[in-house]
């Protein structure tokens, strides 16, 4: 997907330079290294640099001439780049790179029918606490149950094509990994990629989550899937930010439907690029209001921002939105003393769940690997690192009573063809936005 491609490595700075400061990483970079020095050991950081103001870095050439006399940390000095957040980045692409050679070795050992499989997306400011905790239930649970678990879980912000290739290329239920991991509905819901294997009846809730974390435990919030083919782990909330300098005279909006407001046309900036809270946005807008409501947003884009360029946007040389539309983490990232606000919609923050989908054939080796994603340790980590409310009713969410949610709901879901509905969602929207986005 383009805009992911052309984002990724932007939004794992903003997302690594905030949770830098939550999460321990391993150290693969020296800042006092040379640049050439660093690309030699790492390949796969040269694309870093040649996306981020350093050209020269990829040709080989000048790469020997540029980078053996010039260090990381004089480098980053002459661009006025953040050091932590440059190199987090690094340490992000390198991590993420062994991961896949891990996955490449796993794949290559003699595998038993018996053993487990998993893969998925998880969103990048808990991805790597998530896998650390993960490889230390695996370890346990390999010795113990005496069967083998590779996983795969990429940062989200690489985008679902890998596995919507994967799914295409190899459609034979067999090959599928037994346990898939993913926020959003284009995944799931889709009868040529994961619905055609739900409606066989492959995949069950395998859960014991009867009663869900109490920020979920009322009857406008049903997450619960009452057919019993998806799980869920957590949600991903979408907030309002305002720029109280931007916003001159106007009110604050305070709902999604203060947003349709024809004072608002051409001032708000949404996530465009993050298809999965977008298209959880555009549903329920739809749901909700109708038609004339997902035109209405169209005609209040102002520009696509990724949620780290909204927090600083009130300092761009831009047009600046009055408005931006954003996951609940990024509000957290808001300097003291900016005019920019977090508001907590109070009509409740629409959710893009992060979804769970097990094999039923698999129920008994999986169960104690579902539990563990459940689990308050894995909860704590979503809600706590990641700002993504757990259903898990061990976790504390830190939320208040008034930050209720909006969520789309399993009738409308069960009730629509949800891939037809987004492509009608988005064709609406752009056909009405003001501005040609990257996504038109």
């Amino acid at each position: 997907m383009p805009i992911q491609n052309q984002k990724n490595i932007y939004i794992c700075i903003s997302v690594l330079f905030y949770s830098f400061k939550v999460i321990e990483m391993k150290k693969y970079i020296d800042i006092k290294a040379k640049l050439l020095d660093i690309t030699k050991q790492y390949p796969e950081t040269i694309k870093i640099f040649t996306d981020n103001g350093f050209p020269q870095m990829g040709d080989k050439e000048k790469r020997e001439q540029f980078g053996k006399s010039l260090s990381l940390e004089m480098a980053l000095a002459l661009k006025q780049l953040n050091k932590e957040a440059f190199v987090s980045t690094l340490e992000q692409a390198i991590a993420q790179n062994r991961d896949n050679e891990d996955a490449s070795l796993n794949a290559d050992r003699e595998k038993s029918s018996d053993d487990l499989n998993i893969t998925g997306l998880l969103p990048c400011p808990v991805r790597m606490p998530m896998n650390e905790l993960l490889d230390q239930f695996i370890a346990g649970y390999q010795a113990e149950a005496g069967l083998k678990i590779d996983y795969e879980l990429k940062a989200a912000s690489m985008g679902l094509d890998w596995l919507k290739e994967d799914l295409l290329a190899n459609p034979d239920a067999e090959a599928l990994a037994d346990l898939f991991i993913s926020a959003g509905f284009d995944l799931f819901f889709d009868d040529k990629l994961m619905g055609q294997y739900k409606k066989q009846g492959l995949f069950k809730d395998i859960t014991d989550s009867k009663k869900l974390n109490p920020d979920f435990d009322n009857e406008e919030i049903d997450l619960k899937d009452p057919k019993g083919h998806y799980s869920m782990l957590a949600v991903v909330p979408a907030v309002f930010l305002v720029n109280r300098r931007e916003l001159g005279d106007r009110e604050a909006p305070r709902t999604w439907k203060d947003l349709l407001k024809p004072e608002f046309e051409n001032s708000v900036s949404l996530p465009i690029g993050d298809f999965d809270l977008f298209n959880a946005i555009l549903l329920t807008m739809y749901k909700n209001y109708g038609e004339e409501a997902v035109s209405q947003l169209g005609r209040t884009l102002l520009q696509s921002m990724h949620p780290s360029e909204m927090v600083r946007s009130n300092v761009k040389n831009i047009q600046r939105p009055a408005v931006t539309i954003m996951p609940y983490f990024f509000t957290k990232t808001v300097k003291e003393g900016s005019p920019m606000q977090a508001i907590w919609p109070a009509d409740g923050a629409i959710i893009s769940p992060i979804f769970m989908l097990t094999k039923q054939q698999k129920e008994k080796a999986l169960k104690p690997v579902a539990d563990f994603f459940l689990s308050k340790e894995m909860g704590e980590v979503l809600a706590h690192n990641g700002r993504f409310p757990s259903v898990s009713p061990a976790v504390n969410n830190q939320l208040g009573e008034e930050q209720k949610f909006m969520w789309l709901g399993w009738d409308f879901i069960y009730n629509n063809d949800i891939p037809a509905l987004i492509e009608k969602c988005e064709h609406l929207f752009h056909k009405n936005s003001i501005l040609k986005t990257e996504a038109s």
